[in-house]
């Protein structure tokens, strides 16, 4: 098949963490051809879909990912599978991609399926679990967050739109700092805060289970590093071999249906404990961590669950 990866730049990845490298070394492997091209790159010309980009075979050679071919423009309608995969944030500069690749519904596979990239973005669609979320207000006003801190105490605040743990803060009960965090957000973003209670069981670690066409294929931990609330790995935390509890079995067999339906092929969501925080959709990662641990081919699965839809 024909795959092209709209990806941050591959030349910077790392080959030994970046699922993006990680699902274009499989491709490769089974002998589709890809080519690369950055968002920006992207584009409707006159009733086509079409990417700026190149030819690309990957490498796992430290410092030097990708082998590409000369800059070219494609019609994206010729492709057999397009790879939803920059990194958020989730602005409209996301959303207008989002757009331009629906487009292509009934040419070409998109994964994961544009539409509901854009309309399930990662903590948006948990509000769809209540009974598997911990305690969730999505604000702008103050006095509504203030009242949530009011009534839960210890709260975690962070960007709506935001990823890979940055802006993230926790507030504890005797914290004063509330407004002064909310003036600085609401001073460069008109976007909404997200405010949930925070977990104590984070500290034994933030679990990222993998789903793929809505079943779980396993889980990491990711333990946040001393000092730290976030467990991200971006921002130091660090990855554990770790089983699938029942809980979470629970919570996948509770979201799966819907993921596959909307066809979310590749999705990692977040748990804390016994709750379900995010439901990651846009660009999740984890899959060279669990193959490492697990000794499985993660990547192997979502290209065969790619290839049986394009079938």
């Amino acid at each position: 098949m024909k795959i092209a990866f709209q990806m941050d730049p591959i030349t910077e990845v790392n080959i030994n963490a970046d699922s993006s490298f990680r699902l274009a070394e499989e491709a490769q492997a089974r002998g589709h051809e890809l080519f690369y091209y950055s968002p920006d790159h992207l584009a409707f010309e006159e009733g086509r879909v079409t990417a700026r980009g190149h030819d690309m075979t990957v490498q796992r050679v430290e410092g030097d990912p990708a082998v590409l071919g000369e800059r070219r423009t494609v019609d994206l309608g010729d492709f057999d599978v397009v790879w939803l995969r920059q990194d958020p944030p989730f602005d409209m500069h996301y959303i207008t991609a989002t757009h331009l690749l629906d487009r292509l519904k009934g040419e070409t596979l998109v994964v994961n399926d544009p539409f509901w990239v854009r309309n399930y973005p990662e903590k948006l669609l948990v509000l769809d679990f209540p009974d598997l979320t911990p305690p969730t207000t999505i604000a702008r006003d103050l006095e509504v967050i203030k009242a949530f801190k009011a009534k839960h105490g210890d709260i975690i605040l962070k960007p709506l739109y935001g990823n890979g743990g940055a802006g993230v803060f926790r507030l504890d009960e005797n914290d004063r700092n509330l407004s002064s965090l909310h003036e600085l957000f609401t001073g460069f973003s008109r976007e909404p805060l997200i405010v949930q209670k925070f977990l104590p069981d984070v500290s034994n670690g933030d679990k990222r289970v993998i789903l793929v066409d809505g079943e779980p294929v396993g889980a990491i931990n990711r333990v946040p590093a001393k000092g730290e609330t976030r467990s991200n790995m971006h921002v130091g935390g660090r990855p554990e071999k770790i089983a699938l509890s029942d809980r979470e079995r629970e919570i996948c067999a509770a979201i799966g249906p819907l993921l596959r339906e909307k066809g979310q092929i590749f999705v990692g969501i977040d748990v804390i404990g016994n709750y379900l925080t995010e439901i990651n959709v846009t660009s999740p990662t984890g899959i060279q961590e669990l193959e490492r641990f697990d000794g499985i081919n993660v990547a192997a699965t979502i290209w065969e669950a790619i290839e049986a839809r394009c079938a």
